[in-house]
């Protein structure tokens, strides 16, 4: 069973841009992604490489029709739906199922089949 809990409002995103939340003692870095269709991911925000919690500050695009994030510190790109990194496959990030609920941003920390949510 998924257990969804409130991290944020919709107003508390910013347009291609990452937030970092505390659940559940976890940090999970948030994109938003409003164009061209409208997506919200959620991601372990620790990154392997740097070996610190700084991935809600990367960069956010796309490569290849892959949803990145790029870290701020060696700038390895990881797919926001899969977790894995674009240069080294045999590493990969934990990816949180997400979705918009009443205005209410909804981690599930308990599932990693949802790699991004419509809004």
């Amino acid at each position: 069973m998924l257990q969804w809990i409130d991290v944020c409002s919709v107003d508390d995103l910013q347009p291609d841009s990452g937030v970092c939340a505390l659940v559940e003692g976890e940090q999970v870095a948030i994109f938003w992604m409003p164009e061209p269709d409208t997506k919200v991911y959620a991601v372990g925000n620790y990154d392997p490489f740097g070996k610190a919690n700084v991935l809600s500050r990367g960069l956010i695009g796309d490569i290849n029709g892959q949803p990145v994030v790029a870290s701020p510190l060696y700038k390895q790109h990881f797919n926001l739906q899969t977790g894995v990194c674009l240069e080294d496959e045999t590493v990969k990030i934990p990816i949180y199922a997400i979705r918009i609920e009443n205005g209410s941003v909804q981690v599930n920390l308990s599932s990693s089949q949802h790699g991004g949510a419509a809004l």
